[in-house]
């Protein structure tokens, strides 16, 4: 890599940072205005939802679809289009005045903020050496923690002095990045081909069908999507360029490195979901003191976000997967028995959980990013981020049933005493055990990894 190349990669990454925090903040902040939205427009909680669940929709659909275009067009003219997308939607949002509007504008938003997913994974990989890549990652890693953390900070503070409408404005603000991702990102384009518009349409139809079945918990839903897949899965066999090559499902550590992504996807969404929950309902926490508690675990995720990548570069994969399993362990078993306690000390045991879930998220980025041949990188981690999508979907969706009885019928943990916390505390104990198979099934598949490598044996195992 020439010194040039160098120079831009780094500078990408700053630039890639500063709108990730954007992106992220942009999906946390409606979820704490969701009440007062609903109250301005007299909705129930169901129809206020979909704020929230229209944009997942069509964001976890858009990111397998920019991924894919990421390997056949320039990215720099991707995020051109799905940045000022983006920007479309935040107007058409700050502007509305009928809360179907304020669905298309967050609908708008969705389909070009999508492109960011694919943008933050394409260039940690093809703009730094396998040796590098683990920091990239980490780096990345730190512009979802910071967005995570002053999400729910920024909207408590529009909603506490201004209107929610204000959100709107603050989701510009990524435009501004746009001249300088034009300026650092080269001009190479992918394999030139058609695009299998059928199949495209199919994957998408099938995964919004899967995530509203999810979020609505209505079976005919999700038997629709399930016919809907059986169409793309006979569609892609059968093209001549179809839009996922079916030898990519074929790649055996590929696939199983989707399948431990997806598992340990929904665990983190599980605690992320849960966290607020029992805060207020064992513990007693108002919403503002909820914030407080969860900001130290998203300034650790931040700080150490980079560590991690380095750890990766300098030790392996393995090593890093090792030490988040270890992490989250901890967080879960402690969690599952100190729950009720001080939210002092929920707070350390969060930093644990969320130090180990942006580790394996840099790690299993990392691994899965090794397994792919060059011209399926983009739509193969598109397919990642839309698996990440559905998989804490699912997760929230089972386990807010599951919240809903109320209390276990049976205690897991016999050493957490407290009654009204039995439920989360048998969730947490069994996450820990899961967390557990998840780094026995990687070391079984992925071996230790050389620093650098992914493993020096099984890449690209078919």
């Amino acid at each position: 890599m020439t010194d040039t190349l160098s120079q831009n990669a780094d500078k990408l990454l700053k630039i890639l940072v500063v709108t990730l925090i954007f992106s992220v903040m942009n999906g946390t902040m409606f979820n704490v205005a969701l009440p007062e939205i609903g109250k301005e427009f007299n909705l129930v909680p169901s129809q206020v939802s979909w704020i929230m669940t229209s944009y997942m929709v069509v964001y976890a659909v858009g990111s397998i679809v920019m991924g894919k275009l990421a390997d056949k067009y320039r990215l720099k003219d991707l995020l051109t289009y799905g940045l000022l997308i983006f920007a479309l939607g935040s107007l058409i949002g700050l502007l509305a005045s009928e809360f179907w509007i304020i669905i298309l504008g967050r609908v708008i938003q969705a389909a070009g903020a999508s492109v960011l997913p694919a943008t933050a994974m394409i260039i940690p990989i093809r703009y730094f050496a396998p040796e590098k890549r683990g920091r990239a990652l980490g780096t990345s890693a730190v512009g979802l923690a910071l967005g995570n953390a002053l999400g729910p900070v920024a909207a408590g503070l529009i909603t506490s002095f201004g209107s929610w409408r204000l959100m709107f404005v603050l989701s510009l603000l990524p435009l501004l990045t746009l001249p300088f991702f034009r300026k650092y990102l080269d001009n190479v384009r992918g394999n030139a081909g058609s695009i299998d518009v059928l199949g495209g349409g199919l994957l998408a139809a099938a995964v919004a069908i899967f995530l509203l079945a999810i979020t609505q918990m209505q079976v005919w839903l999700f038997l629709g999507g399930l016919v809907l897949l059986a169409l793309f899965i006979i569609r892609i066999r059968k093209a001549v360029e179809p839009f996922i090559k079916p030898v990519l499902f074929r790649n055996k550590t590929y696939s199983i490195g989707l399948l431990l992504a997806f598992t340990t996807t929904a665990m983190s969404f599980s605690m992320t979901f849960m966290t607020p929950q029992f805060l207020a309902a064992v513990n007693g926490l108002s919403p503002s003191t909820i914030g407080f508690v969860l900001v130290p675990a998203a300034i650790a995720s931040a700080i150490m976000g980079r560590k991690g990548g380095r750890l990766a570069d300098d030790r392996g994969n393995f090593a890093l997967v090792f030490v988040a399993s270890v992490l989250l362990f901890l967080a879960f078993s402690l969690l599952s028995t100190f729950i009720g306690l001080s939210a002092y000390f929920i707070a350390i045991i969060l930093i644990l959980g969320n130090v180990g879930q942006t580790f394996m998220q840099i790690s299993m980025s990392n691994t899965i990013s090794r397994t792919l041949p060059k011209e399926e990188t983009g739509v193969g981690m598109g397919l990642l981020s839309m698996i990440n999508f559905i998989s804490g979907a699912m997760a929230m969706s089972v386990v807010g049933k599951m919240l809903d009885k109320g209390t276990a019928a049976v205690q897991i943990n016999p050493l957490n005493t407290n009654g009204a916390a039995h439920v989360y505390s048998n969730i947490f104990l069994v996450m820990s055990l899961v967390i557990i198979a998840v780094v026995v099934i990687y070391r079984y598949q992925f071996g230790t990894g050389a620093p650098g490598s992914m493993n020096n044996k099984k890449k690209m195992e078919v």
